[in-house]
């Protein structure tokens, strides 16, 4: 059962076999032999369905506008597929047997289920069967059961890389573990959602090493469960962790959005406090909760989309907490898809609130000499590789300590989960895990 839960979803047997008969099923939706089905029922209905889509991505896009990104056309045309499915099987159902009336509402379901297939294998954002139930990955625990704090703990030498001197015990595991948390917004009162927490083998030890911590956002839409889910975070850092003795940051996938659709612009504004609930309440719960390196110049921040967004205010919001950042297809300002909808819903209407709390701004108004960043975005991401280019290039101009990557992909997993991989290597350096 478990082979079956976690089989690829995005690529491999099951989509193939899913994508086989949702064809098969599209075949047998369209099979009459009646020339007005033909000539009039398939292309009005074929119209429709295609206007229908039209008319959602647009009601999406323009009027309803749940996020700042349009909707790919990829992901329209596939919403098209079914809802031609859908209206197909109701059309059979005149003059048919009560039999080919459920044959017909198996073969629609079947096609809206390859038209799902497609969908996540276009975003990426279920990579297993097991993911898309909701089910807990295979190597979640309790937090309770890894949250004991030890005795004697690994520091290192002073100014040393933290793999330097260490050398994990016979006993350390070979994974690390997932556990579900909530840290409650105890300052803020942001309304958060359960965060995940990343426990690298190393930690797992009764030696266990001091180490780094890595705050992971999620998009918008979203939730912390995406960068576990689509991310694949544990297996992620376990691979890093593979190559350095079982060493790898603590990563916390933080709520920053509260809500699926909510856009709080992490900022403190009359969408909610979430800047307060990243760079006050999460920072204590983990220093009360987690046994890791206190000094907040090994600690770093990254994320995806709004996330990536997030990553760079934070980083330059409170440059003593982040002074790392990786901003992955992200974008050039916080925002609720243009400048004036965004002032006016947060800042009632002040540009210059916005003004003060704005990226772009505030690289113009001070320096930050000992804060570095990652920025990158994926190479057919029409729509923020543009952006990301922009942000490298005003934060290169105000004297920033950026860096560029980008990778294969478009505004999907296949560049966030590239992002942030590739850029492992360059945050163990920064935040003193591993030698340069």
């Amino acid at each position: 059962m478990s082979q079956i839960l976690d089989a690829p979803l995005v690529f491999g047997l099951l989509p193939a076999v899913l994508s086989g008969l949702g064809g098969l099923a599209g075949v047998a939706l369209l099979a009459r032999r009646s020339r007005s089905w033909w000539t009039r029922v398939v292309p009005g209905l074929a119209a429709g369905a295609a206007i229908a889509s039209l008319l959602l991505a647009w009601v999406v896009d323009e009027v309803w506008r749940p996020f700042p990104d349009s909707l790919p056309w990829r992901v329209a045309a596939w919403l098209g597929v079914g809802l031609f499915a859908l209206a197909l099987a109701v059309a059979s159902f005149w003059g048919s047997t009560w039999w080919r009336r459920g044959g017909a509402v198996l073969a629609a379901l079947l096609v809206v289920g390859t038209c799902a297939v497609k969908i996540n294998a276009f975003y990426g954002e279920f990579p297993t069967l097991r993911t898309a139930l909701g089910l807990p990955t295979a190597d979640e625990v309790a937090f309770a059961q890894n949250a004991a704090w030890v005795s004697s703990p690994f520091r290192g030498r002073p100014g040393q890389p933290l793999e330097e001197g260490w050398a994990p015990p016979a006993t350390m595991p070979s994974h690390g573990v997932i556990s579900q948390v909530w840290i409650p917004p105890t300052v803020s009162g942001f309304a958060s959602r359960d965060a995940y927490v990343y426990l690298p083998p190393a930690y797992l030890t009764q030696h266990r090493p001091l180490l780094p911590v890595v705050v992971l956002l999620h998009g918008q839409p979203g939730a912390p469960v995406d960068w576990v889910a689509g991310g694949q975070i544990a297996a992620m850092m376990d691979a890093f962790a593979a190559a350095h003795h079982g060493l790898a940051p603590v990563v916390v996938d933080a709520d920053d959005t509260g809500t699926e659709m909510g856009n709080p612009l992490c900022l403190d504004s009359a969408l909610g406090n979430s800047e307060t609930y990243l760079t006050v309440d999460v920072p204590n719960w983990i220093k009360d909760t987690l046994q890791v390196d206190q000094d907040t110049r090994h600690w770093a921040v990254a994320g995806f989309s709004y996330g990536g967004t997030c990553s760079l205010q934070l980083a330059l919001r409170r440059p003593d907490l982040y002074p790392t950042f990786i901003d992955i297809s992200g974008q050039t300002e916080p925002t609720l898809g243009d400048r004036e909808r965004t002032v006016n819903a947060a800042f009632g209407g002040d540009e210059a609130k916005f003004r003060q709390v704005n990226p772009f701004d505030e690289l113009a108004a001070r320096k930050y000499p000992g804060t570095a960043g990652m920025i990158t975005a994926g190479h057919a991401d029409s729509e923020y590789l543009p952006q990301q280019q922009k942000v490298y290039a005003v934060a290169s101009s105000a004297g920033l300590d950026v860096h560029w990557l980008e990778v294969p992909g478009g505004h999907t997993w296949q560049a966030w989960g590239a992002g942030l991989q590739q850029s492992l290597d360059w945050l163990a350096q920064r935040t003193g895990l591993i030698a340069s």
